[in-house]
C-alpha cells in the first residue's frame, strides 16, 4: 500500500538557520533538508542556459532566505511524531504539504549526493550507484529511507570518522539510535566482524537490513533490534550478553548521559564507546557523566557546533 507523507516546512532566516537545526536535532530528527539563498543562487548558476535574466525582485525576495524541511507520514503517528519533533520551537513559520510516495523521491533525493567521510569511507547515496568511487576510498551504498540520515549531518559525520579511527579488525560493534544503520554498517565495511543496531523506531529495522543488503552484509553478520534500551529490560539482557569493542552513539545529550552509565558494562576490555549529536552546549556536561561512569574521554572532536566523544572503560 503507498504511502502518504508531509513535507514540513520551517520558515527562518540565514542567520537562524544553525540554531533551529540544532533545535531540531536535539529533538531527535535525523534528516533534515536545508535550503538557503546559496541554494538558490548555485540553481540559478547551473540552469543558466535557460534564461537570459533573473527579475532582480525574486532576487532581492531570496536574500536572506532560509528554511528547513523534514517529513513524516500523513497519519496520526506522523502527526504526533511531527509535534515531538517541533518541541520548543517558537516564532517560525511552518507550514505542511501532503506528498505521495513517487512525489517524496523527487523532492527529497536531489539534495543528496556521493560525499567522502572520514579518510577512507565514501557514502553513496542508493540511487546514484553507478558514480565512480575515489581510488583509496570504501563505498558504502545507503538508501536512507524517508525518516534517516543519509551522513551529511556534522554529528554523523564526527562519528563515521571516530568509527574509522577505532575500529577493531574482526571486532564486535554495538550501535546505539542505528537510524539508517550508516554507523554500524561502515564499521562492517571497515573490517569488524559482526554488528547490532537498535533503534527506538520500528521502521529503523527493514531500513538498515535494506541497506546492508545494499553492501553485501548479510543477517550472519549484523542484527537490528526496535526497542530502548533505557527502559526495555529483556532487550539490555540480549545485548548485555556480548562485548563489544566498539560502542556507538550518535543520538542527543539527553540520551547520552543515561547511557554513559550502561555503556561501560557492554564494552569489552579496551573497547570505546563513541558518542555524537551533541550540542557544543552541552558537551561538558557529557564529559562530566562519562567521567562520572567510569569512562576515561581519549579524543573529543568538534564541527560546527557539534561535539563527539570517544572514551574507554577504566579499569
Amino acid at each position: 500500500m503507498e504511502t502518504n507523507w508531509l513535507e514540513v516546512t520551517l520558515q527562518t532566516t540565514g542567520e537562524e538557520l544553525e540554531a533551529l537545526a540544532a533545535r531540531l536535532t536535539a529533538n531527535g530528527i535525523t534528516g533534515l533538508v536545508i535550503e538557503d539563498e546559496e541554494d538558490f543562487r548555485n540553481f540559478l548558476e547551473q540552469n543558466r542556459q535557460y534564461w537570459g535574466y533573473v527579475d532582480d525582485a525574486l532576487l532581492e525576495r531570496m536574500r536572506g532566505a532560509a528554511c528547513i524541511k523534514f517529513y513524516v507520514t500523513d497519519d496520526t503517528a506522523g502527526r504526533a511524531q511531527m509535534a515531538a519533533w517541533l518541541t520548543g520551537v517558537e516564532g517560525v513559520e511552518i507550514s505542511t504539504i501532503p506528498l505521495k510516495e513517487d512525489d517524496w523521491a523527487t523532492s527529497w533525493q536531489k539534495y543528496y549526493h556521493p560525499m567522502a567521510a572520514g579518510e577512507r569511507l565514501y557514502i553513496v547515496p542508493q540511487w546514484e550507484r553507478a558514480a565512480p568511487i575515489p581510488a583509496g576510498r570504501v563505498p558504502l551504498y545507503l538508501n536512507p529511507g524517508l525518516t534517516f540520515g543519509t551522513g551529511s549531518h556534522s554529528s554523523t559525520r564526527l562519528c563515521l570518522a571516530d568509527v574509522e579511527r577505532y575500529i577493531v579488525p574482526d571486532g564486535r560493534i554495538l550501535d546505539l539510535g542505528c537510524g539508517s544503520g550508516i554507523l554500524s554498517i561502515a564499521a562492517l565495511l571497515l573490517g569488524a566482524r559482526t554488528a547490532v543496531g537498535v533503534d527506538i523506531d520500528p521502521k529503523a529495522v527493514d531500513v538498515a537490513y535494506e541497506n546492508a543488503e545494499l553492501n553485501g552484509i548479510g543477517r550472519s553478520r549484523y542484527t537490528v533490534r526496535a526497542g530502548d534500551v533505557l527502559t526495555d529490560r529483556a532487550l539490555a539482557d540480549e545485548l548485555a550478553r556480548e562485548t563489544y569493542q566498539l560502542v556507538v552513539a550518535n543520538i542527543v545529550a539527553d540520551v547520552i548521559i543515561p547511557l554513559s552509565a550502561h555503556a561501560g558494562d557492554l564494552l569489552a576490555p579496551g573497547g570505546v564507546f563513541l558518542c555524537s549529536g551533541i550540542i557544543d552546549t552541552r558537551a561538558d556536561e557529557v564529559k562530566a557523566a562519562l567521567e562520572q561512569n567510569g569512562l576515561a574521554v581519549l579524543d573529543t572532536h568538534a564541527e560546527n557546533g557539534w561535539v563527539a566523544y570517544a572514551a574507554e572503560r577504566r579499569g
